[in-house]
């Protein structure tokens, strides 16, 4: 089988979730067409699950039998593939590691402070103090280079933006508010930019039999 006669691979994909979104872009700037499947996170289809029994987003399914369950993962295939604007020479494993680790567990916390109540440590506050002063350091990044790894944007700005939108936005108000001179038109430039509109649009949530999606560059529906 060859490329061109190869089934698309099929993104099953959440929108608003921050792991999806930084795949999507990946995806998107890399000039990948894929069959999209928005998945409702409460009645998730027997198919992903089939495809990926953790059944959590993104997947990439290739309809072979391989697939990739890591957001991550998503945007270096998808790069290793295409990557027109060099976001491979930003891959900071250390930064994406800070992110998903230390950054996200006080994000969750943050957000999310019922879903922790039996934890012994921080309370909602503390916690969103601790995922400042990660900010803070970013910031400083920021400040010396204009985005987190170059002067543009690469893949560890593309991998952080959805999380630090989701703190922001959790009280913007209150973000606002910090000193972050940087950080803050960082976040305000990449959530007005293209790339970010033409991951959003809004999908009605794939069923087996309904309206196939296809997402990329070249097309956006079927």
């Amino acid at each position: 089988m060859t490329e061109s006669t190869r089934p698309l691979p099929v993104l099953y994909s959440f929108r608003r979730c921050p792991y999806a979104m930084r795949a999507r872009m990946a995806l998107w700037i890399a000039g990948e067409t894929v069959e999209l499947r928005e998945v409702k996170l409460a009645d998730k289809p027997p198919e992903l699950i089939a495809a990926s029994p953790k059944a959590t987003v993104p997947v990439l399914d290739f309809r072979d039998g391989s697939v990739i369950e890591e957001s991550i993962a998503v945007m270096r295939w998808a790069l290793h593939r295409n990557d027109p604007e060099g976001w491979l020479e930003g891959d900071d494993t250390e930064l994406i590691a800070e992110a998903d680790g230390t950054f996200k567990h006080h994000l969750d916390r943050y957000k999310y402070p019922n879903r922790y109540e039996d934890e012994p440590d921080h309370g909602k506050v503390d916690h969103r103090a601790e995922g400042l002063a990660i900010l803070a350091r970013w910031d400083e990044r920021i400040a010396a280079q204009g985005q987190l790894c170059a002067e543009r944007r690469t893949l560890a700005d593309i991998a952080l933006f959805p999380f630090i939108r989701q703190f922001a936005n959790h009280d913007r108000a209150w973000f606002d508010a910090q000193d972050l001179p940087h950080l803050q038109p960082w976040l305000n430039g990449h959530l007005e930019s293209e790339l970010f509109a033409s991951i959003m649009p809004k999908f009605t949530p794939w069923k087996a039999g309904g309206e196939t999606v296809l997402f990329g560059p070249e097309k956006t529906v079927a």
